[in-house]
């Protein structure tokens, strides 16, 4: 299960409901920060969430309106010593930009942080016993852009009828198997974890893109995802404005959902020229698990679907 609080879903500019790109992905005990645009730190206030354990920074892009937030970030972490120690994770291009913004905020010591940039190439970047954080390659308007998969290791459910009939006792020996490792029982016969173990139940997915000028590539890491997060700047009566300027439609992203086999779709980065409901409408006719979320919504992504989390932890049911 992963939940994903959305800071910031304007697109280059903030408008007086939408602020700069951020979002905050947490699993268990786990916080995730994709991008930081201006203003997020007042945006991580404002939803609740606060400063603890966020140590682990996810940059889709260099772009200054999903950045910019880093410096005054790092600053009232050193300053509340909430966090001692941040590690940012981007392309080249990105991090090169983040440390030219660090050496201002970082400049005559009055900032003590520590401060690690890690430059990330396609594949695993992050790694517990149950989920991965995995980049690949995103297309947008200069070099080293991603987009970034969050899974859960998939599980073989335990066949206790299947224990029961080749004589596996309880206790220890169940322990094992369902850990992958074969057991001997007393008459000497062998048990392999295949033999009591069902199909693979894949875990949760869970993908961010950001923002993109094409959908070409997308369509293998956005495979069956349980919620895809991903820009829709424009509508697609502008389509050449969005093709100059590197950024998607609300039709191409529904387009690339269907296509995908997604099970949900959430549009973000929005212009200020559209309402909500002519982004959601031309989305829908394509893609019916369509939202548009807003700042500070929260919502729960689990392999039954999504649930929006509400104030005094009520849920409402939102998507297939």
């Amino acid at each position: 299960m992963f939940e994903i609080v959305f800071l910031g879903t304007s697109a280059s500019a903030p408008s007086v409901d939408r602020g700069l790109s951020a979002s905050l992905v947490l699993f268990r005990d786990q916080r995730f920060l994709i991008d930081c645009g201006e203003g997020t730190q007042r945006q991580l206030l404002r939803s609740g969430m606060g400063f603890r354990k966020l140590d682990k920074i996810l940059l889709t892009h260099g772009h200054l309106d999903h950045i910019l937030g880093l410096g005054g970030l790092a600053s009232t972490f050193s300053r509340w010593e909430s966090i001692s120690a941040i590690r940012i994770y981007g392309g080249q291009w990105a991090l090169e930009r983040v440390e030219d913004l660090m050496n201002v905020v970082l400049r005559g010591g009055e900032v003590d942080i520590e401060i690690e940039l890690v430059a990330i190439r396609p594949g695993v970047i992050w790694q517990d016993g149950d989920m991965t954080v995995t980049a690949f390659p995103v297309s947008h308007r200069g070099p080293g852009c991603f987009g970034f998969i969050f899974e859960v290791k998939g599980r073989r459910p335990f066949l206790p009828e299947e224990a029961e009939r080749l004589g596996v006792p309880h206790g220890p020996e169940r322990r094992l198997l369902v850990e992958g490792r074969p057991i001997a029982l007393a008459d000497g016969t062998v048990v392999r974890p295949e033999q009591v173990l069902g199909e693979e139940i894949p875990g949760v997915k869970l993908v961010h893109v950001g923002d993109a000028g094409r959908t070409e590539g997308l369509e293998e890491p956005c495979r069956n995802a349980d919620a895809l997060i991903i820009e829709a700047t424009y509508a697609s009566g502008e389509e050449e404005m969005a093709n100059r300027f590197g950024h998607l439609t609300a039709r191409q992203a529904a387009e690339l959902a269907a296509r995908a086999g997604v099970k949900n779709l959430f549009l973000v980065h929005i212009s200020r020229r559209y309402a909500d409901w002519e982004i959601l409408r031309e989305a829908r006719a394509i893609f019916p698990n369509t939202w548009v979320p807003k700042d500070l919504e929260r919502y729960r992504v689990t392999k039954d679907g999504v649930e929006q989390v509400l104030e005094q932890g009520k849920e409402r049911e939102c998507c297939g």
